[in-house]
């Protein structure tokens, strides 16, 4: 069973102050020209997106360039709801396993299509960021448009120890009863600095290994 994470890309999508906006056209249609077909003009940072190290830092490496294998790995959800400064716990030390892709469930994206999203998130502090590059994660993911705020040293610090965020995640709600899963976050194959994504969750049963699927747990087309 799969839970999708990902916003949906649609027509004027909300980006981030100053990207442009989101631009979904259907230009053919069937009746007058006998085929449909849809025009994207998108930013690489509109709705669910994952940022490589050449979106901020002086670097030749495009997100294609990295292994499949990246996007993809055993997840692990920390509920930090209510937490403005998300901080170190000492429990992390245990509960993150290397190698993981580790998610952040804030409940801001809430927000989301509103003027608050983009502002007054919460963010990661650099005790925390350091936790996550001594367990090497994959990636860490989010349901807010960033880790941090202007001068973006979280973002900085997590690139060059190689790790990649995933931002604008949403429905994270729905792991929060799930003992195992896998996340699947597949970027665009494409020569930029980051992608738009599809981030979904693969549910593991007790017979496909790891915990137990929780019985809440729901299906998202």
């Amino acid at each position: 069973m799969f839970i999708e994470l990902s916003h949906r890309i649609q027509h004027a999508l909300p980006a981030y102050p100053g990207d442009s906006l989101t631009e979904l056209i259907q230009h053919k249609t069937l009746q007058q020209h006998k085929y449909n077909n849809h025009r994207l003009h998108i930013n690489m940072h509109a709705g669910t997106h994952i940022d490589g190290p050449m979106h901020l830092k002086d670097s030749e490496t495009y997100l294609s360039d990295y292994p499949i294998d990246k996007f993809i790995g055993d997840g692990c959800l920390l509920d930090v709801r209510d937490e403005q400064m998300i901080r170190y716990q000492k429990a992390y030390e245990e509960r993150i396993q290397p190698g993981q892709i580790v998610l952040l469930y804030t409940g801001h994206s809430e927000k989301f299509g509103t003027d608050d999203y983009f502002t007054g998130y919460p963010v990661l502090s650099m005790e925390l960021a350091e936790l996550f590059v001594r367990k090497k994660v994959k990636l860490v993911g989010m349901d807010t448009p960033s880790p941090d705020t202007y001068p973006f040293e979280v973002h900085q610090y997590l690139f060059t120890h190689d790790i990649l965020l995933i931002e604008n995640l949403t429905n994270l709600a729905s792991l929060k009863a799930i003992d195992s899963f896998e996340i699947i976050a597949m970027p665009l194959h494409i020569l930029a600095d980051s992608s738009i994504a599809r981030v979904v969750a693969r549910i593991r049963s007790k017979t496909s290994g790891g915990g137990a699927m929780a019985d809440g747990a729901k299906k998202h087309e």
